[in-house]
C-alpha cells in the first residue's frame, strides 16, 4: 500500500473514532389496540414470566390473560374460564416469578367467601389444580375485599390474612403463611387490642423471614394521628409484639404512617409527614427506624423542611403552605440502610366543595368497616410501593364532571441510615385533568444506581412523557432523547410497573383503547 494511501486510511479511521455515536438511552415499543381493550377494561400488569409479558384483563363478565413477546406483539390469550363471573369475583392479586406466577383471587358463592390460587406459566396457562387457600362463612353479601395478601421482598413468603372486627375492643386476626410454592407454613390466630374507640389499622408489610408488621393508630377528631404503634406478628409465634411510637396529643401530629422493610439491614422504617400544631400545615418528615436484631429504635427524629426548600416546592401555594398538598408516594431503601422518599403535591378543585386533605385521606372515621370483617382503607387506596396491586387497575378512575384533579411538583429526598438529610431535589410540573386523574402523577424506576422519574407534561395539545434521572449524589438531569413517542399514545405513568432491571411497562390510551408500552433502557 502506498504511503499516501496508508495515511489517508489512518486519518479516516481516526475520524470515525472521534465521531460521537448517538445511541438512544431507551426505546419504546407499543402493543397494538385490541377490540375488547376499551376504556372500560379492568387490567393488571402481571410482569415478565418465562420471557413473555403477561397482562390480566377483565371486561364485563370475561377475564383473560394477554401474552406479549419482547416486541409487544401478541402471542395469544388464555381465557380464565375457571374464575367465577365478574359480579362474584371480589379481588385478584398476582405474584410473578421467573418461570411462573401465582394468581390469588377471592369470590363469594352464597354465604361463603373463597380464597383460591392458580399457578400460571409463561403463556398464561394454568398449571396444576386450583388451590383453595381458605374460606369464610358470612351472613351477608360483601363486595369488599375480605382477605389481604402481601408478599416479602424476595417473594419467598406470602401471607394471607383476614381480620374479624365484630368485637370493637379486640379484633381477631387469622394469618396463613405460605412459601413461594404456596405450601402452608403455619396458621396463626391472634387478638389485636383496640382499646380506643377510634383505633384504626394501617399499612401492612411482610419481611423475608415471614414476620408480619402493621401500624395501629388513633386519629383525634378525624384529623391528625395522636397515638400510634407498630405491631409485629412473628412467623414462628402467635404472640403479638407491640412497639409504641413517640406520638402524643402534645405532638408531633402525624399525617399518614408508611411502613417499609429494610431486609438487607434487618430494619423497619416508619415515616410520615407531620405538623407541629394540630390540623395545621405540614412542617416536615417524621422518622422511626426499628432494628429487628436488637429490638431497639435506631432512629427517632423529625426533619423540618427549610424555607429554601419550601420556596422551591411551593408552586402556586405560599411558602408557609408549600407542603400542605404533598403526599408520600414511595419509599426506596438503599443498601447502606439509608432511604429515599418521593412525594408529590396532589389536590382537587371544585365549585361545590373546598379542598381538605383530611377528608381526602381519611374520610369517615367509620370507613373500612363492613358489618363483621375489617377492611383497612389503605388496601384500596392509591399507595405506591406496595407489593402486588390491591385491586384491579381500572383506567376509568374517579369521574366527576365538576371536579378538577391536580398533580404538581415532585420532591425527592435522600437520607442516610441515621435519618440525616443528604440531598433534596424538586421536579417542577403542573398537571390537571377534568375527567379523571389517570394521566397525572408519576412513576419511579430504579435502574442500577440511578432513579428515573417519568411523568406526562402538556405540550401544546399533547401530553408527552418526560424522564428525569437522579444520580446517587443527587445530580438531576432531564433526558431529552425519549424515542418512539408515537403521536396519539397518552401514557398512564402512575399505573406503570417495572418488570425487570431495565424494563418498564406503562399503559397508554390510544383512540379510546388501552394499549401497553414497554420502555427499555440500554
Amino acid at each position: 500500500m502506498p504511503m499516501t494511501r496508508f495515511f489517508l486510511v489512518v486519518l479516516f479511521l481516526l475520524f470515525l473514532v472521534n465521531i460521537p455515536i448517538s445511541l438512544p438511552a431507551q426505546r419504546i415499543v407499543y402493543s397494538d389496540p385490541e377490540k375488547e381493550d376499551t376504556r372500560r377494561l379492568n387490567y393488571e400488569i402481571i410482569g415478565k414470566v418465562g420471557g413473555n409479558f403477561l397482562i390480566f384483563k377483565n371486561n364485563r363478565a370475561r377475564s383473560w390473560i394477554s401474552v406479549l413477546d419482547d416486541e409487544m406483539q401478541p402471542l395469544g390469550r388464555e381465557e380464565l374460564g375457571y374464575m367465577p363471573s365478574n359480579d362474584r369475583t371480589i379481588n385478584v392479586d398476582f405474584f410473578p416469578y421467573a418461570d411462573f406466577a401465582w394468581m390469588i383471587y377471592q369470590y363469594q358463592r352464597r354465604n361463603v367467601i373463597y380464597c383460591m390460587a392458580a399457578q400460571l406459566d409463561g403463556n398464561g396457562r394454568r398449571t396444576g389444580e386450583l388451590l383453595e387457600l381458605d374460606t369464610t362463612h358470612l351472613n351477608f353479601t360483601s363486595d369488599n375485599k375480605l382477605y389481604a395478601v402481601v408478599s416479602s421482598e424476595d417473594r419467598k413468603r406470602i401471607a394471607l390474612f383476614k381480620i374479624n372486627s365484630s368485637d370493637r375492643d379486640s379484633y381477631k386476626m387469622t394469618k396463613l403463611l405460605f412459601n413461594d410454592k404456596l405450601s402452608l407454613l403455619g396458621r396463626t390466630e391472634v387478638l389485636i387490642p383496640m382499646s380506643d374507640r377510634g383505633d384504626q389499622l394501617g399499612d401492612f408489610a411482610l419481611d423475608n423471614q415471614g414476620d408480619l408488621l402493621f401500624s395501629r393508630f388513633l386519629r383525634g377528631n378525624n384529623d391528625n394521628v395522636t397515638k400510634a404503634s407498630m405491631l409485629i406478628l412473628p412467623a414462628t409465634s402467635s404472640s403479638l409484639q407491640e412497639v409504641s411510637l413517640p406520638v402524643s396529643e402534645k405532638g408531633p401530629f402525624l399525617d399518614e404512617l408508611k411502613i417499609k422493610v429494610d431486609n438487607l439491614n434487618q430494619r423497619y422504617i416508619l415515616t410520615s409527614l407531620y405538623s407541629d400544631e394540630r390540623k395545621s400545615g405540614i412542617d416536615g418528615c417524621f422518622f422511626y427506624v426499628w432494628d429487628k436484631q436488637s429490638r431497639q429504635p435506631l432512629v427517632n427524629s423529625l426533619h423540618e423542611f427549610t424555607d429554601e426548600l419550601r420556596q422551591e416546592a411551593k408552586g402556586n401555594a405560599t411558602t408557609r403552605t408549600a407542603f400542605n398538598d404533598f403526599f408520600i408516594r414511595q419509599i426506596i431503601v438503599k443498601r447502606d440502610g439509608g432511604f429515599i422518599i418521593g412525594s408529590e403535591a396532589y389536590y382537587t378543585t371544585s365549585r361545590a366543595n373546598s379542598w381538605n386533605r383530611y377528608d381526602y385521606i381519611y374520610g369517615s372515621p367509620f370507613m373500612g368497616f363492613n358489618n363483621f370483617y375489617y377492611s383497612s382503607p389503605y388496601y384500596n387506596r392509591y399507595w405506591w410501593g406496595s407489593s402486588p396491586a390491591y385491586g384491579w387497575g381500572s383506567p376509568g378512575g374517579r369521574t366527576n364532571s365538576a371536579m378538577r384533579y391536580h398533580a404538581d411538583n415532585i420532591m425527592v429526598q435522600s437520607f442516610d441510615p441515621g435519618g440525616q438529610l443528604q440531598w433534596s431535589r424538586v421536579v417542577s410540573k403542573t398537571q390537571f385533568d377534568d375527567e379523571a386523574d389517570d394521566l397525572l402523577s408519576f412513576t419511579m424506576m430504579v435502574l442500577g444506581g440511578e432513579l428515573h422519574l417519568l411523568y406526562n407534561q402538556q405540550d401544546r395539545r399533547d401530553k408527552l412523557l418526560n424522564d428525569f434521572t437522579l444520580q446517587p449524589g443527587g445530580e438531576m438531569t432531564r433526558n431529552t432523547d425519549l424515542k418512539n413517542l408515537e403521536k396519539g399514545h397518552q401514557f398512564l405513568p402512575k399505573r406503570g410497573k417495572q418488570v425487570s432491571s431495565r424494563q418498564l411497562i406503562i399503559p397508554t390510551v390510544y383512540r379510546s383503547y388501552i394499549c401497553f408500552a414497554k420502555v427499555e433502557y440500554n
